[in-house]
């Protein structure tokens, strides 16, 4: 192994879509490898055959692509690779590091509840630690020897030394009766196989780790160096799951998150650089260590969350979120499948409203008044704003915008300082029932901008749909 490369894996497994706490640890890893110029690997640990799917690879890996977490090799099945698992535990059966056991799993249950009775930590007792014969109609698990005396010291870089009794574990099954290996024990093949030199990934790891440094050893492989990250808690600091709310990358892109925003946040759940709270890629990777990453838990905040990804639609230009917006029109039936309103119109409607919009969906909300053909009110808008007070007013705009040759803010802007003082009234008074009557609602971009966008045609209409309905 060439210790001068850093080499990174994240290791998903597939029973389920990316989660929050699976992305920040294949974005920890990532980092370390850019940052270190190594090798990030992407391997897939889908031998619990039960509950792994393709779909759920394919969900894993597309969240990862919309993360930009690209990697440089894989991705690897663990399902592919059994003949390499099944030659290493042969190693260690000819070496007599690991045994066939053939307690079957009634007797393994007895044993459990009488060392329970006794008060004593139920696990394994050896009995076919130094059996020699096998028996006869029976199909052995095999058993890896765990030291009987001792300490295994875990140099971790983010908790510092953890130091494990031996006594605390028994010998536990490499190999199940039905030739599946486990995972305590594929993960180090893996890890052999690929020379992963840093292992960076939850805490909830850490009680497995004595085990597996066992497994390195008695393969003969250095050790790696470990990292296990502190976990993300929900709000009520228990670990974060689905009744917290969304969990998964894929809910928080289908809300009109922007992948930057989330890659933001979650670097920020554990690791800090100074006060600075919004990093570009490169920053990341320049400035990403894992001396900086804290030893304690890190509390999910959806709205701090939400609050980072409005920041990242300001920032960005109105001709990306153009793009970014169109799925979400679709989805919400503003437009149709295959439609594709004017780009240069579309990039302006989105220019008013960004500093508006916390979500892509949001925007494509808003822009729903730019595009549709009628409005819907609401009720207390329409009370207050479409009523008889302010009939006379919509109905000279109407005439005023009609005689209109340029339908600029600049000239609308006449037209709405003419009307305000023929009226002698104040701005506000004529402004939100337009406004009103091009939205259905009492907020929406300056007044003269909306006009513009949505254009004199629509606009007339809608000041007509406005005083038919107050006539009415």
């Amino acid at each position: 192994m060439n210790k001068e490369t850093v080499r990174v894996r994240f290791a998903p497994s597939p029973t389920g879509f990316l989660h929050i706490g699976g992305a920040r640890t294949a974005l920890f890893n990532w980092l370390y490898a850019r940052h270190n110029n190594g090798v990030f690997v992407l391997r897939i640990e889908d031998t619990d055959r039960t509950r792994s799917t393709d779909e759920y690879i394919e969900a894993i890996i597309d969240g990862m692509k919309w993360l930009g977490l690209d990697w440089d090799e894989g991705p690897h099945r663990q399902t592919d690779r059994l003949d390499l698992y099944k030659k290493n535990i042969e190693k260690l059966l000819d070496e007599d590091k690991a045994y066939h056991c053939y307690c079957s799993p009634q007797e393994l249950e007895e044993k459990r509840k009488a060392a329970m009775k006794a008060g004593e930590t139920a696990k394994y007792d050896g009995t076919c630690r130094s059996r020699k014969e096998p028996v006869d109609g029976v199909t052995p698990v095999v058993r890896f020897k765990m030291p009987e005396q001792g300490a295994t010291i875990i140099e971790d870089s983010i908790k510092g030394n953890v130091t494990y009794g031996n006594t605390m574990f028994d010998d536990f099954i490499i190999l199940r009766s039905d030739g599946n290996p486990t995972y305590n024990f594929v993960v180090v093949v893996d890890d052999m196989d690929m020379n992963i030199t840093h292992v960076i990934r939850g805490d909830d790891h850490l009680n497995n780790t004595p085990k597996q440094i066992h497994i390195y050893k008695a393969l003969g492989y250095e050790v790696p160096r470990f990292a296990h990250l502190p976990m993300i808690l929900g709000s009520d600091k228990a670990r974060l799951s689905k009744r917290h709310g969304a969990t998964s990358v894929q809910s928080y892109r289908e809300m009109g998150y922007l992948p930057e925003a989330l890659i933001n946040y979650l670097v920020r759940l554990g690791w800090s650089f100074g006060d600075q709270e919004t990093f570009s890629r490169d920053e990341l990777i320049e400035k990403f260590t894992l001396d900086n990453v804290g030893k304690a838990s890190a509390v999910f905040n959806p709205e701090k969350l939400l609050w980072m990804n409005s920041q990242y639609i300001i920032g960005s230009s109105s001709k990306e979120l153009a793009e970014l917006v169109m799925p979400f029109l679709v989805q919400k039936g503003i437009i149709a499948e295959g439609e594709t309103p004017d780009r240069e119109w579309l990039e302006r409607a989105v220019e008013t409203l960004r500093e508006r919009s916390k979500t892509l969906i949001e925007l494509a909300q808003s822009l729903h008044y730019y595009i549709a053909e009628e409005v819907e009110y609401d009720e207390k808008a329409k009370a207050k704003f479409l009523n008889e007070k302010s009939l006379p007013y919509l109905e000279d705009m109407k005439e005023a915008l009609s005689a209109l040759p340029s339908f600029t803010t600049e000239e609308l802007e006449k037209v709405f300082a003419s009307a305000t003082e023929k009226n002698q009234i104040k701005m506000k008074h004529l402004a939100q029932p337009v406004r009103v009557a091009m939205t259905g609602d009492t907020k929406s971009p300056g007044i003269f901008e909306l006009l513009e966008i949505i254009g004199k045609e629509k606009t007339l209409r809608r000041l007509e749909k406005a005083i038919k309905t107050i006539s009415s």
